[in-house]
């Protein structure tokens, strides 16, 4: 359907000032569609219903105010009526491709996307003019996608592209498509042939970059990046690419630079301030750094990469209490980020704070963090605190996701020796010394007067006598 926007808020306003009032005013067909395809843009989905009501009232046989009802019908799921109304329209005009177009619609809403795809082509055979071939087969290719077919998706979409050179989603997809496919060399020699004919597409030198990049050609890639920034220079995204090969060059002034125009020209991103601080404590630059990752945190505190990036600076700098106060205020933000509990269980656990320590790793267990890591060290620092009973569960649990693992075993032999359950110590022993012989250092560490004991003592001998 093609809609005018000539004198649409006129349009607007009666229809508006109309319902307000109850009179009856008189719109020509073109009028109402327009009012109801800007009540559609807008999603006023009731507005638009009074105004296709209002309007077949007044031209009952307007297919195009039909396809509008149509259309609310797919938006409120209502695919029967909707199928029903397009097989009358059919009849009247059995030549007209829009009617194909909401059927195929209808079709893909219910996941039938090799109906909806045959429906396509049937409107594709009818349609008069380049630039709808080139909306149906983007239509086409979409379809594709649902289907994961994506050879087939990349056909129709530079079918689309080969109509209208202008189509940059098309474009997207294209690229989308090859990198689905782990065909890097594909999409880069797609993109050369491309601009060899539009020379001047910053989105083709755009996609061209991250091709490269991600091959790690990075040379290449920041050529493609200056060419995306010579056809447009307030092209923020490939200012942020060129940034990010530029680090990976290890050239960070430069990355810099390229990052700070980026703040320049629109509004400032926590992941270019982000960048800009990783770049600065790359060349040394601690006060800068710290200033920029303050300012990701500010920008967006629900960056994560932001607090932990200030975290670890600070980690990495063993300033341990500054550490914490950033993890603390990163819990206190999202306290279900795991990440975070991660974290400020290392950070409290380097400052000898063992029951936040505790609560950090279990924290990370309970929102799904299974590292071995996590559960032998909530386990250590529960020794530690001499919680006995506790460690014993968390690593009995821990065994449900490594059942075969030394370290465990030699920590429930401890614990259980420890707690006089002497049987059950014995059995975790044979275990731990079956699985790996080499780690009895651990009891050693963790329970050097159990180590010392003659029965372990009699378990080891024996086991490395028969390993001889």
């Amino acid at each position: 359907m093609k809609y005018s926007h000539d004198d649409e808020n006129l349009s607007l306003t009666r229809f508006e000032s109309m319902l307000k009032t109850n009179d009856i005013l008189f719109f020509d067909s073109n009028e109402f569609e327009n009012i109801i395809h800007h009540y559609l843009e807008n999603g006023k989905i009731a507005l638009a219903k009074r105004a296709i009501k209002l309007g077949l009232e007044q031209h009952p046989s307007s297919i195009n105010l039909r396809l509008f009802q149509v259309e609310i019908f797919v938006i409120e799921n209502k695919f029967e009526e909707a199928d029903h109304i397009l097989d009358k329209l059919n009849e009247l005009e059995p030549n007209n491709e829009e009617i194909y177009i909401q059927k195929a619609n209808v079709l893909s809403k219910q996941d039938q996307h090799e109906l909806a795809i045959e429906t396509l082509l049937i409107a594709i055979g009818m349609s008069g003019t380049p630039d709808d071939d080139a909306d149906l087969f983007a239509l086409v290719g979409m379809e594709y996608l649902f289907l994961d077919q994506f050879d087939n998706a990349i056909v129709y979409f530079k079918k689309c592209i080969e109509a209208d050179t202008s189509d940059y989603s098309a474009l997207h997809n294209i690229i989308y498509c090859y990198d689905f496919l782990n065909k890097n060399a594909e999409a880069i020699e797609y993109l050369n042939n491309f601009i060899d004919t539009n020379p001047y597409c910053e989105v083709a030198w755009h996609q061209l970059g991250r091709q490269y990049f991600t091959i790690k050609e990075y040379t290449k890639a920041n050529a493609a990046f200056d060419f995306a920034i010579i056809s447009d220079d307030t092209f923020v995204g490939a200012y942020i690419e060129k940034g990010k090969v530029l680090e990976k060059l290890k050239r960070y002034e430069e990355a810099i630079e390229n990052y700070k125009i980026t703040l320049a020209l629109d509004e400032p991103t926590s992941f270019a301030l982000l960048r800009i601080g990783h770049c600065y404590e790359k060349l040394s630059k601690d006060d800068l750094a710290v200033q920029f990752y303050k300012k990701t945190v500010e920008d967006d505190p629900l960056l994560d990469k932001g607090w932990i990036a200030i975290t670890k600076f600070y980690m990495k700098r063993l300033n341990y209490q500054k550490a914490l106060f950033y993890i603390n205020s990163a819990v206190n933000i999202d306290g279900d980020n795991v990440l975070y509990w991660k974290l400020y269980a290392i950070v409290n656990k380097r400052l000898n704070f063992l029951e936040e320590a505790e609560h950090g790793y279990k924290r990370t267990l309970q929102l799904g963090n299974y590292e071995l890591d996590s559960w032998l060290n909530r386990s250590d620092i529960l020794i530690a605190l001499g919680e006995y009973h506790a460690a014993i569960l968390n690593l009995t649990e821990a065994t449900e996701f490594y059942p075969e693992n030394a370290e465990i075993e030699y920590r429930l032999a401890g614990l259980y020796f420890t707690t006089h359950l002497a049987e059950k110590g014995r059995f975790h022993l044979k275990n731990a010394l079956h699985l790996n012989k080499d780690y009895d250092f651990i009891l050693t560490e963790l329970f050097p007067n159990i180590k010392q004991k003659p029965v372990v003592k009699a378990i080891i001998s024996d086991s490395k006598n028969t390993s001889n």
